[in-house]
């Protein structure tokens, strides 16, 4: 049988408003009482209806999180980031796959709702108008994390991905390389976009022409990492180095290059972008941008609480910082 708010305060003989009080931390009860008040909920197993105090509160201590893909690496160190926090300010997560879907996407956000979750963190691909319109008609607040809107109307965390990417174009072609190739994502992206971006950025600084043959365009996946570096080794001007816009693929162009019989880095260097711990377990190890994914999502679940919570925020679009860390996929200057 089913043990109640009823029947505890029955059975410490208080009312159910001192009960209540002392389930949910209310310091206006005497030290005795609420010793009482607690024994007996140990005695009962006297478990809250996290329902109906939602109901009564109007909040549910839960917040939704729309992540594209839980099994990688990314987004488990990002989810972990957010949890962590959560965890802190006492709110549970919900944790939603959408396969990169737009309609799984958006039916997502109206499932969350539904379940009357007191906010959203969104992780995605591209934002159209009709998230817009869906994620800003919403009754709670959302934040976007690692996901860019390029109307800037719903609160962000990211990094400056075209900045990386500058960076990382930069520090290749000042080790002495002059063809450099770059393999990103076709997702079309604002992130994606912004990396493809900077890496012009670099190129012209130097003025080198873009070569069309040196940029290839695939899904972030190890598979496609090796489809890339197969076809750039195939032409009859090959790339130095390859600049790779996720660490996944950039481990399938370690592997494909070994397949072929070229050695990395001194036939051709390699350099990814993340940092998860794919990068070091490839040998060589991988040279890549460090994008704190962790912090992304702990921050983004901060800045969530202080929406949920009416706290004063000062700044909606969070940057953080990204740095290089050279490893063994590139030669030493």
């Amino acid at each position: 049988m089913t043990i109640t708010i009823y029947d505890v305060a029955r059975e410490a003989g208080v009312s159910m408003a001192t009960v209540s009080r002392v389930v949910n931390g209310n310091p206006n009860v005497k030290p005795t009482t609420r010793k009482k008040v607690l024994d007996t909920i140990e005695r009962l197993g006297y478990r809250p209806n996290a329902v109906a105090r939602g109901l009564a509160s109007k909040k549910t201590t839960t917040v939704g999180a729309i992540i594209p893909d839980i099994s990688s690496m990314f987004f488990a160190d990002l989810a972990r980031g957010i949890e962590d926090i959560a965890t802190m300010y006492k709110y549970n997560i919900i944790l939603a796959n959408s396969d990169r879907n737009k309609d799984k996407e958006l039916q997502l956000i109206n499932t969350m709702l539904e379940k009357q979750v007191d906010g959203i963190l969104f992780m995605g691909g591209e934002i159209t108008e009709e998230h817009i319109r869906q994620l800003t008609s919403s009754s709670v607040p959302v934040v976007l994390s690692s996901t860019y809107d390029e109307t800037n109307t719903i609160p962000s965390v990211n990094i400056d991905n075209k900045k990386a990417a500058y960076e990382a174009t930069k520090f290749l072609i000042e080790q002495g390389n002059n063809n450099v190739a770059f393999i990103y994502g076709h997702d079309e992206t604002p992130i994606s976009r912004f990396k493809f971006e900077g890496y012009k950025q670099a190129l012209a600084e130097f003025n080198f022409t873009l070569n069309q043959d040196f940029i290839v365009n695939v899904d972030y996946s190890y598979d496609s990492g090796i489809k890339a570096v197969r076809q750039l080794l195939s032409l009859d001007r090959k790339p130095t180095c390859v600049f790779v816009a996720s660490d996944e693929m950039a481990l399938g162009v370690i592997h494909g290059a070994q397949d072929m019989g070229y050695r990395v880095p001194e036939d051709l260097e390699v350099f990814g972008f993340n940092n998860t711990r794919l990068a070091t377990m490839v040998r060589p190890t991988l040279s890549t941008i460090v994008q704190p994914m962790y912090d992304i999502g702990a921050v983004s679940m901060r800045l969530l609480t202080k929406f949920m919570n009416n706290e004063t925020v000062e700044e909606k679009k969070i940057i953080l910082p990204h740095r290089i860390i050279e490893r063994d996929s590139t030669k030493l200057p």
